[in-house]
């Protein structure tokens, strides 16, 4: 058979050819299935290219249920390069090139019979343009607060009417969680191993979720004031603990005063174009007459495209920075907002503080954001569905889920890979003990499986004691601190993933390559590797009911941790369990 030609894909100047670093690009390509025995690509400096020419063998970084996925690193002398790709099986040799497939492609460029092969390029290496997220994001590990229901140490700020703490959280109910409870607790996170906190909205607003802002310069009274935030910046930052805030700049609450003014004033109010109302007067039912987050007319639209509106929050973004030196912002319904308006968001804050964490809040495919110019990371919920169908609800087993997140690594550059944000929970989510029908052991896995694999993980308050909660609000119960209502066995296990994690850079930085071959039904298999390293490290998950030997080329190498604590020598992983070995060159 010949190679399916219309499988091959490649991009320039996207996920499939980028600058990795200064003096670094990444070159990928897709080929069908089990297709091409061996991919390789000719490139070289298009003004030199009798002086540079180089054939560098690509490596088959995994599949999915349709494709082969090759990848190569090649350092061009001059920060520029021409290249195609070489596509070889048993019975034919094939070039790609930017017009498809054309042949005589060896001669270079420029054809001997004077015709003109037509390569790919990559015109230049602007470092401005590289995707570099700040370097801490990929040595951290995140826990979400939702200051509400987190602790409640100063009974004087909370609310009229407060409950208990304990009692069942409803969309409209309080219980007076404040910053200071996240200060007083530091200690609790700190020993957890965490090294940075994600906190949901703290800026005035009427709700308890605070997603719709009253004041954007004002902490919540309910939570404290702005002295408060300092404090709580300073002691997290003196336990190396960075703090990230929620930017909500996608839309507003009813109350905030530019668009009260539209509801008084109409079409004559100053900040009518703040908002992108579709008819005066304002109308709130049945649907609003101006643009919300979803249909809730008490979260009008921001217009992120007026000039006003466009330095009213980039000026927000900076002076929480300058104020309270926070170290980043998740950006809450991001994909709803115009790329400008983030890129200049972007260059306004990384002016204040070079490494400040730019999150997105996007629950899909996000190539479109992640080019450098606009997020660091993004909040990674294709890998959360994939973990819950693997570990929580049986849907796929574990060759699907290599395959899918082999897919998902292809989306974007490896830079992005290491930092997107890796979440099991969050406020917006059942709980991942929820899904798992309450089995704290496929909890432990799935523990287990964020933590060893590449991104930036993020555990949901909570989730570390074994609290669950189904949709929201339930998801959003109050944080149990009396010991006796914890798993502290659990707690234990997820701290020592963290400390696994802390002390292996492979974990931290690595790159993750499944193993195929040994991937399938209940077990999972993968590789973590990075360049300049003579370890690797094997990492094993079996969801079944019976231990699972894993096959090693050669011997068994060190085991570095398994998930019941019996230290054993063999390939063995446990029933319900993970393990972790180290291969050394």
């Amino acid at each position: 058979m010949t190679i399916a030609r219309a499988a091959v894909h490649h991009r320039p100047k996207s996920s499939d050819a980028y600058a990795y670093d200064e003096s670094t690009v990444h070159l990928r390509i897709r080929t069908k299935r089990g297709d091409v025995a061996d991919c390789t690509i000719l490139w070289g400096d298009k003004y030199g290219w009798e002086d540079t020419k180089t054939k560098t063998p690509m490596t088959r970084i995994g599949h999915d249920e349709r494709y082969d996925y090759w990848q190569v690193a090649v350092e061009p002398p001059y920060r520029r390069l021409c290249y195609v790709f070489c596509l070889e099986d048993a019975e034919e040799t094939l070039w790609f090139t930017e017009w498809g497939f054309e042949s005589g492609t060896a001669a270079g460029p420029d054809r001997e019979d004077g015709g003109t092969v037509h390569f790919f390029e990559f015109p230049f290496v602007n470092p401005v343009d590289i995707h570099d997220p700040p370097a801490w994001a990929n040595d951290a590990v995140f826990y979400q607060i939702f200051p509400e229901r987190f602790a409640n140490a100063n009974p004087d700020l909370d609310p009229e009417g407060v409950e208990a703490w304990g009692e069942a959280p409803t969309r409209n109910n309080f219980f007076g969680g404040d910053l200071q409870g996240i200060t007083d607790n530091l200690e609790y996170i700190d020993d957890l191993g965490v090294t940075a906190l994600y906190l949901t909205p703290i800026f005035e607003s009427t709700s308890n979720h605070k997603y719709n802002t009253t004041d954007y310069y004002r902490i919540d009274p309910q939570f404290g004031d702005e002295d408060d935030l300092i404090e709580l910046v300073e002691a997290a930052h003196d336990r190396d603990i960075r703090v990230m805030l929620d930017a909500v700049f996608n839309h507003a609450g009813r109350a905030f005063e530019p668009f009260q003014d539209v509801i008084e004033h109409g079409e004559n109010s100053e900040y009518a174009d703040w908002f992108h109302v579709r008819e005066f007067p304002i109308e709130f039912e049945p649907i609003p007459s101006y643009d919300a987050f979803a249909f809730e007319p008490y979260m009008p639209k921001l217009n992120t495209e007026n000039p006003e509106v466009k330095e009213y929050f980039i000026e927000v973004a900076t002076h929480w920075i300058e104020v309270a030196d926070i170290d980043g912002w998740r950006l809450d319904v991001a994909n709803e907002v115009d790329h400008q308006f983030w890129r200049e968001m972007r260059q306004a804050v990384k002016e204040v503080k070079p490494d400040a964490y730019i999150l997105g809040e996007i629950w899909h495919d996000s190539s479109a954001w992640l080019r450098g110019d606009q997020f660091d990371s993004v909040m990674n919920y294709p890998f959360s569905y994939a973990a819950y169908d693997f570990l929580a609800t049986d849907d796929i087993d574990a060759e699907t889920f290599a395959e899918k997140n082999t897919k998902f690594q292809f989306r974007y550059a490896d830079q992005a890979n290491k930092v997107l944000f890796n979440l099991l929970s969050s406020h917006d989510t059942p709980r991942m003990l929820h899904r798992c029908d309450g089995d704290v052991d496929r909890l432990r896995l799935a523990f287990f499986l964020q933590l060893t694999s590449p991104g930036t993980p993020c555990i949901y308050y909570g989730d570390e004691i074994g609290m669950t909660g189904g949709n929201d609000p339930d998801c959003r119960r109050t944080m149990i601190w009396d010991d006796a209502d914890q798993n502290r066995d659990l707690r234990a296990f997820v701290s020592e993933l963290i400390a696994l994690r802390q002390a292996e850079p492979l974990l931290r930085r690595g790159q993750c390559r499944f193993l195929h071959e040994q991937c399938s039904g209940d077990h999972l298999v993968y590789q973590r590797e990075l360049e300049g390293h003579d370890d690797t490290l094997t990492v094993a998950i079996n969801r079944g009911d019976e231990p699972l030997e894993v096959a090693f080329q050669s011997g068994v190498p060190e085991l570095v941790f398994v998930s019941d604590g019996e230290r054993d020598t063999t390939g063995t992983v446990p029933a319900t369990g993970g393990a972790v070995w180290r291969h050394v060159e």
